[in-house]
């Protein structure tokens, strides 16, 4: 916003007989209201929608120049479709150059704020990868000469190659979600270099960074973490291994960097090493500005994520997950919380970080059981949206288990996409994203009735994938062969498939104790069929079967 986008395009399409189109002055045609008051009426996302579908039908469009809104590329199929039709220009303004230029306009809803300097910050820290990550051309605005950044620009667009259009589809709907190409397992590290995707939450969005070599990126961690001060919470196994070079990382990075260790273990996910936290916050004097970065698998991330939403009502939080586990579910979506002696997870908040940074060579120190756990929430994400996914995991086990470095990248990548999906549809779980629990409705009970840490998260998300495919089966959502094969597919990755005897009574009890259950009726999330989902409340008697049948398999 402010960079002169209205301006320099009217005089650009003029130069090349074109006809200048502004999105935003489109929405106002088509629903008669200003983009001010849509925002006030419906919201930015409703807005957001709106203007996704007018650059949609624009984009179709021949010899236009278009002009878009400074928020356009929130939406990723937008800026799909502006890569994939067009020439992007980014007219690159400062701070202060936005400020000035923008400082008596009311018509902006997003700078209705006590600090317009500071919300133009934060826009244009979140904004400016989006904008760099699409265009062809990047022209600074420092020169407020609109005939030379015209010419200035006329000049690159000389320069340029014809552009190719290459063929897309737009992910309107995890249904119609493409499947993505296999990669080549080569194994070399060197084949899988660090690619980012966005989760798309409007304001509250962020990056999730995957690569090999991310805790040694200074560049990366200076982008990141906004502020000074950085309170690093990890535990007395990761500790070891990566404290002393995110925090080497951190340092070259200009950041005043603390470190709080936990001990380690789901059975530590408790309230009185939650105060360990805050003890070591508030004795050190650490204001709001502070980032936490949780380093460790999920149940850091889930504990230092609750401590930064609750540490002075909210602070910067970077999550730099070191588990597959952690690395393709947990540290995505903004789940955090601590468990209690009757259910797990069941205090806690959701709170986004400000980016994720998953680096793949701290894969290579996880032990082979952490491995397989975190396989679990792989193949749960193929199960329940993605067939083609599913059928690729099924043929690369022993390609994931051997850790090739290609397919860990794959399976990580894959996840995560789904997974940003589902939160940019459902952040907090109202609806669709309960289908991320596939599984867990067992699997939660399984912890619960075993003692937390007993069986690892993982091993009982596999085991309870096992349960939820019998009662699908039971049900006659699926047949025998599609149970079958997730009943494989879960033994394949070293993950147990016989549920533990806890009495059908205590099984119930535990179930009961679950955010998605209504009126007292447990809720599951079942395949119907496989790749697609269902969730429904199950007749007793089929419960009851599909616990026996699990618990004493004939």
């Amino acid at each position: 916003m402010g960079s002169g986008k209205t301006t320099v395009g009217r005089a650009l399409a003029r130069k090349l007989n074109k006809r200048f189109i502004d999105s935003d002055h489109e929405i106002e045609a088509r629903t008669g209201a200003s983009i001010a008051l849509i925002f006030e009426i419906e919201g930015e996302e409703s807005f957001r929608q709106r203007e996704a579908e007018v650059i949609r039908e624009l984009t179709e469009l021949d010899d236009i120049v278009l002009g878009t809104g400074g928020g356009a590329i929130l939406n990723a199929g937008s800026r799909t479709l502006l890569s994939a039709r067009g020439t992007v220009i980014y007219l690159r303004a400062s701070v202060n150059s936005i400020l000035q230029r923008t400082s008596h306009d009311k018509s902006r809803p997003l700078l209705q704020t006590a600090d317009p300097r500071r919300r133009i910050e934060e826009l244009s820290r979140f904004r400016d990868p989006l904008y760099t990550e699409i265009a062809d051309i990047v022209i600074d605005t420092g020169r407020p000469n609109v005939q030379f950044l015209v010419h200035s620009i006329l000049s690159q667009l000389e320069a340029l190659q014809p552009k190719t259009v290459e063929p897309f589809m737009l992910q309107d709907s995890l249904a119609a979600a493409p499947a993505m190409a296999a990669p080549s397992l080569s194994g070399d590290p060197s084949a899988a270099p660090a690619l980012t995707l966005h989760v798309e939450l409007g304001e509250r969005g962020y990056p999730i960074t995957i690569g090999p070599g991310l805790l040694d990126d200074v560049d990366l961690l200076r982008r990141q973490v906004r502020g000074e001060r950085v309170a690093v919470v990890t535990n007395t196994v990761v500790a070891p291994l990566y404290l002393a070079r995110l925090t080497a990382s951190l340092t070259a990075a200009g950041k005043q960097v603390s470190a709080i260790i936990l001990p380690d273990g789901e059975e530590e996910k408790t309230w009185p090493n939650l105060m360990l936290i805050f003890d070591r916050l508030l004795a050190e004097k650490c204001d709001r500005k502070t980032t936490l970065i949780a380093l460790g698998g999920g149940v850091v991330g889930d504990m230092t994520g609750f401590a930064a939403a609750t540490y002075m009502r909210g602070v910067p939080l970077i999550q730099v997950p070191t588990t597959l586990l952690s690395q393709v579910d947990s540290s995505v979506g903004g789940k955090t919380g601590i468990n209690h002696p009757l259910g797990k997870n069941m205090i806690g908040a959701f709170y986004q970080p400000q980016a994720v940074i998953a680096d793949t060579d701290t894969l290579g120190t996880l032990p082979a059981r952490e491995l397989s756990a975190g396989l679990a929430e792989v193949i749960k994400h193929g199960a329940i949206i993605d067939v083609a996914f599913f059928d690729w995991i099924e043929a690369n086990m022993p390609a994931l288990l051997a850790r090739d470095t290609a397919a860990l990248a794959y399976a990580i990548r894959r996840s995560c996409e789904i997974k940003a999906e589902v939160v940019r549809q459902d952040e907090r779980e109202s609806g669709i994203r309960a289908i991320l629990n596939f599984g867990h409705t067992f699997a939660h009970a399984i912890e619960a009735g075993l003692g937390f840490g007993t069986w690892l998260h993982g091993e009982a998300v596999g085991c309870g994938m096992v349960m939820a495919a019998t009662l699908s089966c039971r049900l006659g959502l699926i047949d025998t062969s599609t149970r079958e094969r997730v009943r494989c597919v879960v033994a394949a990755a070293g993950l147990p498939t016989v549920a533990p005897d806890l009495g059908e009574a205590t099984w119930l009890e535990l179930m009961q104790v679950d955010k998605k259950n209504e009126g007292g009726a447990i809720k599951f999330i079942l395949l119907n069929p496989l790749g697609h989902f269902l969730i429904t409340a199950a007749p007793a008697a089929q419960l009851s079967a599909t616990l026996q049948e699990c618990v004493h398999p004939s």
